[in-house]
C-alpha cells in the first residue's frame, strides 16, 4: 500500500475514526485503526465492542493495499506532521509516514485478526444534520453523568411520523426538543430507543454542516450516513420515565423575560453562591428580581418581565442547572411556566414550545 494525501485531511480523517478507539482493551487489535488506499480514496475505520467509525477522503493511491496501526499513535504522528504533502507506504512489517523532512515508522498489526465491521442498520430516513446538531446539544446537557444507572446516561431517540423526540433526564431536570425529520417511503415505523448521550453528541456534531444525514435504526444499534463519513453505536437497554405527565402543569403561572440579559444576570449573582446554593428569582407583573448568597454575602439584580397569574412568585433553582437550561434555548425570550416554589418549573421557547426544559425548583431560603 502506498498513498499520498493532504496532512491536514489526513489528521482530521484519522482523528474521526479514532474517537470509538477503546481507552483499554484485552484485544490489542481493537487499538487498531485500518486504512484501505484504492481508487483514488483513503478510507480509515475504527471500532470497539460498542461503537463503529468509518470516513473516506480522497487520496492519490499509487499501491493499493490494507494496513491496520495503532490508532491513537497514529493520530499523534498526524498531530505533528509538517503542513502538505504526506507520504504513507508499507514498507515490510511498519507503515513509513513521511511528510517534508520528518519521517515516521508504525508496526502493523495483524489484519487477521481485526473483526469485521458492523453493517450499518436499517435504512430510516433523512435528517438534516444541522438541526439535528443543535437538538442533541440542547437535550444533552440533561442526561445523567452516574454509570451505575446506564439508562439516564443516554438521551432518547424516538421517530413517529416526521417528527423526531429527543429527550434526556439525570433525574434532577428533564430536557425535551422536537424537530422535523423526512422518513424513507418504505420506513413508517415508529421506533424509541436510547442512544448513550456521548456517542450521540460526537455523531452529532460531526453531522453539523453537512447537510441531509442517513439514519438507519435496528433493534440494537444506530447509525448515521453522510458523504465520506459512516458510524454506527449500540443502543442502551431500557426506557427513560415518560415526560408526558411531569410536562403536564395543570393550572400555573406564566413569567415572560428576555433570555440573555436573564442569562448574564444568573452568571453574575451566582458568582456568591456557595457549592449549589441557590439562587432565587422572584416575579412581579413587570420585573424579575435576582439574589443569590447568605447574610451580609449577596448578589441581586433587577429586569424588566411579565408574570401572568399571581401578583408575585419566588422560586429558586440551582444555578447550574439553571444555566444549562437558559444556554441551551435558542430564543429571545424564555417562557417560564411555574406551580410555585419547590414545585416543578417548565422552561420553554415560546407558545408552539419545541424545546422543553424541566427543572425542580427548591424552596427560597427563609
Amino acid at each position: 500500500m502506498e498513498f499520498r494525501i493532504d496532512s491536514g485531511v489526513l489528521t482530521e480523517a484519522v482523528a474521526w475514526a479514532a474517537r470509538v478507539l477503546p481507552a483499554r482493551s484485552p484485544l490489542p487489535v481493537l487499538g487498531g485503526l485500518l486504512l484501505e488506499a484504492a481508487d483514488g480514496r483513503l478510507r480509515v475505520s475504527g471500532l470497539d465492542h460498542e461503537a463503529s467509525a468509518r470516513v473516506e477522503v480522497e487520496a492519490d493511491t499509487d499501491v493499493e493495499g490494507r494496513a491496520l496501526v495503532l490508532g491513537r499513535r497514529l493520530l499523534d504522528i498526524c498531530k505533528v506532521l509538517p503542513r502538505g504533502r504526506t507520504e504513507l507506504a508499507v514498507e515490510g512489517a511498519r507503515l513509513a509516514v513521511t511528510s517534508g523532512d520528518a519521517r515516521f515508522g508504525l508496526s502493523l498489526l495483524p489484519l487477521e485478526d481485526y473483526p469485521a465491521p458492523p453493517a450499518l442498520p436499517e435504512v430510516r430516513g433523512l435528517v438534516d444534520g444541522d438541526a439535528f446538531a443543535t437538538a442533541v446539544g440542547q437535550v444533552a446537557v440533561a442526561a445523567g453523568r452516574d454509570d451505575a444507572l446506564p439508562v439516564l446516561t443516554g438521551i432518547r431517540l424516538a421517530l413517529d411520523g416526521t417528527t423526531m423526540t429527543l429527550a434526556a433526564t439525570d433525574r434532577y431536570r428533564y430536557a425535551v426538543r422536537t424537530l422535523e425529520w423526512k422518513p424513507g417511503a418504505e420506513s413508517s415505523e415508529a421506533a424509541d430507543v436510547v442512544v448513550p448521550a456521548r456517542r450521540l453528541t460526537e455523531i452529532a456534531r460531526s453531522l453539523a454542516h453537512t447537510g441531509p444525514a442517513v439514519l438507519a435504526l435496528d433493534g440494537g444499534s444506530i447509525g448515521f450516513e453522510n458523504g465520506g463519513l459512516r458510524t454506527t453505536t449500540r443502543l442502551l437497554d431500557g426506557r427513560l420515565p415518560r415526560h408526558d405527565k411531569l410536562f403536564t402543569l395543570g393550572d400555573h403561572a406564566v413569567a415572560t423575560t428576555e433570555r440573555a440579559p436573564l442569562t448574564e444576570a444568573v452568571k453574575r449573582v451566582a458568582v456568591v453562591a456557595e457549592g449549589d446554593s441557590p439562587v432565587q428569582l422572584t416575579f412581579t407583573p413587570r420585573s424579575i428580581h435576582l439574589q443569590a448568597g447568605y447574610e451580609d454575602d449577596i448578589a441581586s439584580q433587577h429586569l424588566p418581565a411579565t408574570l401572568t397569574g399571581p401578583d408575585t412568585l419566588t422560586v429558586a433553582f440551582n444555578p447550574g442547572y439553571l444555566l444549562d437550561a437558559l444556554t441551551t434555548l435558542d430564543t429571545p425570550e424564555v417562557h417560564f411556566h411555574l406551580l410555585g416554589p419547590g414545585q416543578r418549573a417548565l422552561l420553554t421557547d415560546g407558545p408552539q414550545a419545541t424545546h422543553r426544559h424541566l427543572l425542580m425548583s427548591v424552596k427560597p431560603p427563609a
